[in-house]
C-alpha cells in the first residue's frame, strides 16, 4: 500500500517513524522500489538494483542506528558493498560484485540504512555532469531536459526525485555540491581525512576527494557525517578532532560570524546573472541574520592552479586505469573509453614526477593561503556554479584535447575544485530558483576541519528561508 506522505519526510524522520512503530522498514523499501521503478524510466538514476536483498535486509532485524529502516542508493564510485559491483560508468571495469563492504558502507549498514543498488555517475567521474556511455544521461526531476550534475547526478535525481531522503555521494572537483546544486540539495563535502578510504584505498586523488550524502535536510546531512566520520589507523591524512555530534551542535545557533562574498569567478569574470542574484541574495540573508557581511576573496591564481590540479587529476587516472588493467588482464585502449578520459588517461601518463610534486606543492600552498583568508572570516560564500544547470548534451565528452574539453567546463565550474585542493569543508544550499524553476545553489566554505560552523550557519538558513517542502514532483507516463 502506498505511503502517501513517504516523500514530506527527511531521513531522520522515517527512521522515527520506524522507531514509533507507526511504520515497517519493509513498507519503507517497497514504497522506495515502488517510486524507483515508476521514476526511473524518466530519471534514469539507477545502474544496479539490489531491491530482493533490500527486501531481506528490512525483514531482518536492524542496528540500532539513526537511520534504522530508511532506504538509501550508494554511487556507483568507490562506495564498495558485498555483492555490489562498481564500475564507474567505465566499460573497463568489469561488473563483478565485491566480496566485502568498504569502511564507509560498513558505517552505513550500521546507521541502519538499508542499500537499494547503485546510482548513475560519469565515466570515472571525471565531469559536471552525468551522461556516459555506459549507463546513459540522468534526467534532471526539475526539467528532465537538464543535466542533474556530476558526479554523483543519479544520486541526487533520486533525492530530489523523493525516491530516497538522502544518498550516497562523493566529491573529488565539486561531486557532490554540484548534482546537489542543479537538483536543489544539501551537500556537503567534508574536510580533507575526516572519512576514511579504507580498507581498499589509502586515499583518493592524493587527498582531493571525501564522501558523504545529498539530502533534503541540513539535519540528515549532520547525522551522516555523525554515522561515517572517523580516521582509521594507517590512514595518510588525519582531520582535526569532530565535536561529539554534528546533529547535536546544529542545535545551537551560530555566534556571530564573519563572512565573506565573491559574485565574480576567480578568474574575474562575470557570474550568470541568476547565479550572482543566489550569492546577493544569501549575503543579504546572512545578513539579517546578525552576521557580519562584506566582499572579499582569498587570492587564488587561477592560471597556476587549474594545470595544478589537473596534473594530479591526470596522474591518479592514469594509475588508476592501469591498475584495473592489471587486475583485469586488459590493455587500455581508445575504443574502451570516452574521448575525453582517453585524452586525461594519456595526458596522465605524461605527467614527470618533477610536474607531479610541483602541482601537489602548488595546492598545498593554496592550502595556505586560504588557511589566511580564514584567520578574518569564519565563512566565506560563491555560486556553486557559474550558470543554471546546463541541457544535457552540452559538453563534449569525445573531445580528446583536455584544455579544449574543460575550457567550457571550468567556465561552467569556477570555484567547487579549490575546496578539493585545500581540504577545507564546503556546503551547497538549495536557497534560490530562477524564473525558469531551476535550482542555483549556493555554496558556503568554512575553515579546514570546521563542518561544525557551516552546519550550525546552515541549519540557521534553513529555519529563516526553508526548503525543505519544495521537491520535484514528477508524473508517471
Amino acid at each position: 500500500m502506498p505511503i502517501r506522505d513517504y516523500a514530506d519526510y527527511d531521513g531522520l524522520g522515517l527512521a522515527q517513524l520506524v522507531a514509533k512503530k507507526q511504520v515497517k522498514p519493509i513498507e519503507l523499501v517497497d514504497e522506495a522500489i515502488a517510486r524507483s521503478e515508476a521514476l526511473h524510466p524518466r530519471l534514469n538514476f539507477v545502474v544496479f538494483r539490489d531491491y530482493e536483498r533490500a527486501r531481506e535486509a528490512a525483514k531482518a532485524k536492524l542496528p540500532k542506528g539513526p537511520f534504522a529502516g530508511v532506504p538509501f542508493y550508494l554511487k556507483d564510485i568507490f562506495a564498495d558493498a558485498r555483492g555490489m559491483p562498481t564500475r564507474q560508468a567505465a566499460r573497463f571495469i568489469p561488473p563483478i560484485p565485491f566480496d566485502h563492504d568498504c569502511v564507509l558502507t560498513a558505517r552505513f549498514r550500521a546507521a541502519g540504512l538499508i542499500f537499494l543498488g547503485k546510482t548513475n555517475v560519469p565515466e570515472f567521474g571525471l565531469v559536471p555532469t552525468t551522461e556516459s556511455k555506459l549507463y546513459g544521461p540522468a534526467h534532471n526531476p526539475w526539467n528532465l531536459d537538464h543535466s542533474t550534475g556530476g558526479s554523483s547526478g543519479g544520486s541526487a535525481a533520486a533525492v530530489a526525485a523523493g525516491i530516497v531522503p538522502l544518498a550516497h555521494a562523493n566529491d573529488g572537483g565539486g561531486s557532490i555540491r554540484i548534482p546537489a546544486s542543479c537538483c536543489g540539495l544539501v551537500g556537503l563535502k567534508p574536510t580533507r581525512g575526516r572519512i576514511t578510504f579504507a580498507p581498499d584505498f589509502p586515499d583518493i586523488i592524493d587527498g582531493l576527494a571525501n564522501d558523504l550524502v545529498v539530502s533534503r535536510s541540513v539535519r540528515d546531512t549532520a547525522a551522516a557525517l555523525d554515522v561515517t566520520k572517523g580516521n582509521i589507523s594507517g590512514d595518510p591524512y588525519w582531520s582535526p578532532p569532530a565535536p561529539g555530534s554534528y546533529l547535536e551542535s546544529i542545535r545551537r545557533k551560530p555566534k556571530t560570524l564573519r563572512i565573506a562574498f565573491s559574485i565574480i569567478k576567480l578568474d574575474g569574470r562575470e557570474l550568470h546573472p541568476d547565479c550572482e542574484a543566489a550569492v546577493k541574495n544569501a549575503a543579504r540573508l546572512c545578513r539579517a541574520l546578525g552576521h557580519e557581511v562584506e566582499e572579499a576573496s582569498p587570492h587564488l591564481d587561477q592560471q597556476v592552479l587549474l594545470p595544478a590540479f589537473m596534473a594530479l587529476w591526470g596522474g591518479n587516472l592514469a594509475a588508476g586505469i592501469d591498475f584495473i588493467a592489471r587486475l583485469t588482464g586488459q590493455k587500455p585502449t581508445p575504443d574502451k573509453f570516452e574521448g575525453l578520459t582517453w585524452g586525461i588517461y594519456e595526458a596522465g601518463k605524461k605527467v614527470t614526477a618533477s610536474e607531479y610534486l610541483q602541482a601537489k606543492s602548488a595546492l598545498q600552498m593554496a592550502g595556505r593561503e586560504t588557511a589566511r583568508f580564514h584567520e578574518k572570516y569564519d565563512a566565506w560564500i560563491t555560486a556553486t556554479l557559474g550558470a543554471p544547470p546546463v541541457k544535457l548534451g552540452t559538453f563534449d565528452m569525445e573531445e580528446r584535447d583536455p584544455a579544449k574539453s574543460f575550457a567550457p567546463i571550468i567556465d561552467y565550474v569556477p570555484f567547487t575544485a579549490m575546496q578539493n585542493a585545500t581540504g577545507q569543508p564546503a556546503i551547497n544550499l538549495p536557497l534560490h530558483w530562477n524564473r525558469d524553476g531551476l535550482p542555483i545553489g549556493v555554496q558556503f566554505v568554512g575553515r579546514y576541519g570546521d563542518e561544525e560552523t557551516l552546519l550550525r550557519l546552515a541549519a540557521q538558513l534553513e529555519k529563516a528561508a526553508p526548503w525543505y517542502g519544495r521537491y520535484a514532483k514528477i508524473k508517471v507516463q
